[in-house]
């Protein structure tokens, strides 16, 4: 791994309004030029779960270098009566909504661009009430090591897998005990590894 190259950057930031997205947004901000995206707020509007409107927010923005998407979150369900269309429901914002940044924005973002997505701790560590949670950053896992594969060399693909984040323990925590609380530093630390080292295929999963 080579050492951080910091250099000035154009960074899309999509969920720049959630909890992760206002650290990572704080923390670049001073250095680079991020560009936030979201459903209902942001310097651009998009619906991860519409290919039309991630699309059209392509066509709108500036040509980012870089895109880190940390929006959207799984629902939590009930094994007892979850059905298929609940899974695939809870799948189109998460699973289907990143990889289609990746599919639509490979067209937008200049060679050498990155994609930084988010998974979650459940893909490695199941719970009760998180199956959909689980299956969806297993296969979120799985499509960033493929995409790196047809992305390589002209682009890069990763993912975080923050696991439960400090500032979203006091809120969650209780529900998923024996989960450690991430430190903020360490997750927006390995965001920058996405961004700033040659890093590609990987899944950076922070509670291990």
């Amino acid at each position: 791994m080579v050492a951080y190259v910091c250099i000035t950057m154009k960074i899309l930031l999509i969920g720049a309004s959630g909890t992760l997205g206002k650290r990572l947004n704080a923390a670049l901000s001073p250095d680079h030029e991020v560009i936030t995206a979201g459903r209902s707020s942001g310097d651009y509007h998009v619906d991860i779960r519409s290919e039309d409107s991630i699309r059209n927010m392509f066509g709108q923005c500036p040509q980012p270098e870089a895109l880190i998407c940390a929006a959207a979150s799984g629902d939590m369900d009930n094994f007892a009566t979850l059905t298929q269309d609940a899974l695939l429901d809870n799948m189109r914002g998460k699973l289907l909504g990143q990889i289609s940044l990746v599919l639509v924005g490979q067209h937008f973002l200049p060679p050498g661009g990155s994609f930084t997505l988010t998974s979650g701790v459940f893909a490695d560590e199941p719970h009760i009430g998180v199956t959909g949670g689980g299956v969806i950053s297993g296969a979120l896992h799985s499509f960033v090591y493929a995409a790196a594969l047809e992305l390589s060399p002209r682009m890069r693909v990763n993912a975080v897998s923050p696991g439960m984040l400090q500032d979203s323990a006091p809120q969650y925590g209780a529900l998923f005990p024996g989960l450690p609380a991430i430190s903020m530093d360490a997750v927006v630390h390995a965001y920058r590894q996405t961004l700033f080292t040659d890093i590609n295929g990987q899944v950076l999963r922070l509670y291990r």
